[in-house]
């Protein structure tokens, strides 16, 4: 039979285990900030995409006040 405990007392499989947490903490962590990363991303899009439908609503507005100047200077 195979000794599996180590000098100070712990066994290797609770060291790995050990590891095997601290790992899946860290894939917590970086799964936590691409999460905030992801939801600041949508943030700016969301704003952004609202910045530029208000500004082709004024390219339309504009658009139709070109109109009815043009037509409103050209003789019939």
């Amino acid at each position: 039979m195979t000794n599996t405990m180590e000098p100070h007392g712990h066994g290797m499989v609770a060291d790995i285990l050990a590891l095997e947490v601290a790992n899946a903490r860290q894939r917590i962590n970086r799964t936590e900030l691409a999460i905030q990363r992801t939801e600041e991303m949508l943030a700016e899009n969301i704003a952004l995409r609202s910045r530029i439908q208000t500004a082709q609503q004024r390219l339309v507005e504009a658009a139709g006040r070109l109109v009815k100047i043009s037509s409103a200077t050209v003789p019939l």
